[in-house]
Protein backbone atom coordinates (compact mmCIF):
# COMPACT_ATOMS: atom_id res chain seq x y z
CA UNK A 1 0.00 0.00 0.00
CA UNK A 2 1.41 3.41 -1.06
CA UNK A 3 0.84 6.21 1.25
CA UNK A 4 0.28 9.57 -0.54
CA UNK A 5 0.63 12.96 1.57
CA UNK A 6 -1.91 15.48 0.58
CA UNK A 7 0.57 18.13 2.09
CA UNK A 8 4.14 18.73 1.32
CA UNK A 9 6.62 19.13 3.81
CA UNK A 10 6.90 23.11 2.73
CA UNK A 11 3.81 23.71 3.13
CA UNK A 12 3.06 21.93 6.32
CA UNK A 13 3.27 24.83 9.07
CA UNK A 14 1.58 27.78 8.34
CA UNK A 15 2.18 30.86 9.36
CA UNK A 16 -1.32 32.15 9.61
CA UNK A 17 -2.40 35.70 11.03
CA UNK A 18 -4.23 34.83 14.21
CA UNK A 19 -7.69 35.68 14.02
CA UNK A 20 -10.59 36.90 16.73
CA UNK A 21 -10.35 39.25 19.76
CA UNK A 22 -6.84 39.14 21.20
CA UNK A 23 -7.30 37.57 24.79
CA UNK A 24 -5.64 39.58 27.66
CA UNK A 25 -2.66 37.98 28.56
CA UNK A 26 -1.90 37.06 31.80
CA UNK A 27 -0.60 40.07 34.66
CA UNK A 28 3.05 41.48 33.13
CA UNK A 29 3.64 39.31 30.19
CA UNK A 30 2.03 39.61 25.90
CA UNK A 31 1.31 36.92 24.13
CA UNK A 32 4.32 38.04 21.74
CA UNK A 33 6.84 37.40 24.76
CA UNK A 34 5.49 34.40 25.84
CA UNK A 35 5.85 32.68 22.95
CA UNK A 36 9.44 34.30 22.49
CA UNK A 37 10.02 32.29 25.65
CA UNK A 38 8.08 29.12 23.96
CA UNK A 39 10.62 29.94 20.71
CA UNK A 40 13.90 29.80 22.88
CA UNK A 41 12.17 26.42 24.38
CA UNK A 42 12.01 25.53 20.83
CA UNK A 43 15.04 26.06 19.59
CA UNK A 44 16.84 23.97 22.74
CA UNK A 45 14.82 20.83 21.39
CA UNK A 46 16.01 21.63 17.67
CA UNK A 47 19.87 21.68 19.14
CA UNK A 48 18.79 18.21 20.70
CA UNK A 49 17.73 16.49 17.75
CA UNK A 50 13.82 16.54 19.04
CA UNK A 51 11.39 18.17 16.91
CA UNK A 52 11.31 21.60 17.99
CA UNK A 53 7.97 22.54 19.89
CA UNK A 54 8.41 24.39 22.95
CA UNK A 55 5.65 25.15 25.72
CA UNK A 56 4.83 27.41 28.71
CA UNK A 57 1.89 26.94 31.02
CA UNK A 58 1.38 30.43 33.20
CA UNK A 59 -1.34 31.35 35.43
CA UNK A 60 -3.43 34.08 35.43
CA UNK A 61 -0.90 36.53 37.82
CA UNK A 62 1.91 35.98 35.08
CA UNK A 63 3.89 33.38 36.97
CA UNK A 64 4.93 30.89 34.65
CA UNK A 65 4.39 27.55 36.51
CA UNK A 66 6.13 25.11 33.87
CA UNK A 67 7.85 25.11 30.82
CA UNK A 68 8.90 22.03 28.53
CA UNK A 69 9.96 21.15 24.95
CA UNK A 70 9.28 18.03 23.16
CA UNK A 71 11.86 15.05 24.66
CA UNK A 72 10.02 12.01 22.35
CA UNK A 73 13.44 10.87 21.12
CA UNK A 74 15.72 11.22 24.16
CA UNK A 75 12.76 9.69 26.39
CA UNK A 76 12.01 6.94 23.72
CA UNK A 77 8.46 8.28 24.97
CA UNK A 78 6.01 8.80 22.31
CA UNK A 79 3.53 10.81 24.13
CA UNK A 80 6.65 13.36 25.67
CA UNK A 81 5.12 16.18 23.79
CA UNK A 82 6.12 19.72 24.89
CA UNK A 83 2.36 20.48 25.58
CA UNK A 84 1.78 17.28 27.56
CA UNK A 85 5.69 17.92 29.42
CA UNK A 86 4.34 21.54 30.51
CA UNK A 87 0.93 20.58 31.77
CA UNK A 88 2.37 17.38 34.20
CA UNK A 89 4.92 20.32 35.53
CA UNK A 90 2.30 22.73 35.87
CA UNK A 91 0.54 20.21 37.47
CA UNK A 92 3.11 19.51 39.92
CA UNK A 93 3.86 23.14 40.89
CA UNK A 94 0.52 24.09 41.26
CA UNK A 95 -0.28 20.75 43.37
CA UNK A 96 -3.12 20.05 41.78
CA UNK A 97 -3.93 18.28 38.36
CA UNK A 98 -6.71 20.83 37.21
CA UNK A 99 -5.26 24.07 35.88
CA UNK A 100 -7.97 26.75 35.94
CA UNK A 101 -7.28 30.11 34.98
CA UNK A 102 -4.43 29.35 33.63
CA UNK A 103 -2.98 29.58 29.97
CA UNK A 104 -0.99 26.86 27.66
CA UNK A 105 1.30 28.55 25.05
CA UNK A 106 2.79 26.26 22.32
CA UNK A 107 4.48 27.20 19.08
CA UNK A 108 2.99 24.81 17.18
CA UNK A 109 -0.89 24.18 17.35
CA UNK A 110 -1.43 20.76 19.42
CA UNK A 111 -2.49 17.70 17.83
CA UNK A 112 -5.13 15.45 18.95
CA UNK A 113 -3.52 13.17 21.67
CA UNK A 114 -2.37 17.17 22.88
CA UNK A 115 -6.01 18.89 22.72
CA UNK A 116 -7.24 15.39 25.09
CA UNK A 117 -4.52 16.46 27.65
CA UNK A 118 -5.55 20.03 27.25
CA UNK A 119 -8.84 19.67 27.61
CA UNK A 120 -8.05 17.18 31.20
CA UNK A 121 -5.90 19.74 32.82
CA UNK A 122 -9.14 22.20 32.47
CA UNK A 123 -6.42 25.07 31.60
CA UNK A 124 -8.08 28.32 30.43
CA UNK A 125 -7.45 28.94 27.38
CA UNK A 126 -4.32 28.12 24.88
CA UNK A 127 -2.36 30.03 22.78
CA UNK A 128 -0.38 28.37 19.70
CA UNK A 129 1.88 29.96 16.80
CA UNK A 130 2.15 28.19 13.66
CA UNK A 131 -0.40 26.06 12.72
CA UNK A 132 -0.12 22.66 11.46
CA UNK A 133 -1.78 21.40 8.28
CA UNK A 134 -1.41 17.63 8.95
CA UNK A 135 -2.07 17.18 12.48
CA UNK A 136 -3.12 20.17 14.02
CA UNK A 137 -6.13 19.51 16.24
CA UNK A 138 -7.35 22.71 17.32
CA UNK A 139 -8.56 23.94 13.99
CA UNK A 140 -6.20 23.02 10.61
CA UNK A 141 -7.46 19.26 11.05
CA UNK A 142 -9.74 18.72 13.61
CA UNK A 143 -11.71 21.24 16.50
CA UNK A 144 -10.24 18.78 19.06
CA UNK A 145 -10.83 21.33 22.43
CA UNK A 146 -14.56 22.01 20.86
CA UNK A 147 -16.36 18.62 21.96
CA UNK A 148 -19.52 19.91 23.47
CA UNK A 149 -20.08 16.86 25.04
CA UNK A 150 -17.32 16.77 27.80
CA UNK A 151 -18.04 20.18 29.55
CA UNK A 152 -16.56 23.32 28.79
CA UNK A 153 -14.18 23.97 26.05
CA UNK A 154 -11.10 26.16 26.73
CA UNK A 155 -10.60 29.30 24.63
CA UNK A 156 -7.48 29.17 21.53
CA UNK A 157 -6.11 32.18 19.75
CA UNK A 158 -3.19 30.90 17.00
CA UNK A 159 -0.76 32.93 14.98
CA UNK A 160 1.07 34.73 17.82
CA UNK A 161 5.00 34.36 16.15
CA UNK A 162 3.53 32.46 13.43
CA UNK A 163 6.13 33.29 11.42
CA UNK A 164 8.82 32.55 13.45
CA UNK A 165 7.37 29.53 14.94
CA UNK A 166 7.07 28.34 11.40
CA UNK A 167 10.47 28.92 10.12
CA UNK A 168 12.46 26.50 13.14
CA UNK A 169 10.06 23.97 12.37
CA UNK A 170 11.03 24.91 8.32
CA UNK A 171 14.70 25.17 9.00
CA UNK A 172 14.91 21.79 11.44
CA UNK A 173 13.28 19.51 9.02
CA UNK A 174 15.05 20.66 6.65
CA UNK A 175 18.59 19.83 7.82
CA UNK A 176 17.26 16.27 8.60
CA UNK A 177 15.84 15.27 5.46
CA UNK A 178 17.68 17.38 2.97
CA UNK A 179 16.58 17.08 -0.77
Amino acid sequence: MELFNRCPEEERWRSLPSWGPEPPAPSGHSWRSLMGRALRLARRAARRGEVPVGALVVDASGRILAEAHNETECSRDPTAHAEVLALRRAALAAGNHRLGGCVLVVTLEPCLMCTGAIRESRVSGVVFGASDARAGAVMSCLEGLDYAQTGSAPWSYGGVEAEKCAAVLTAFFREKRPQ
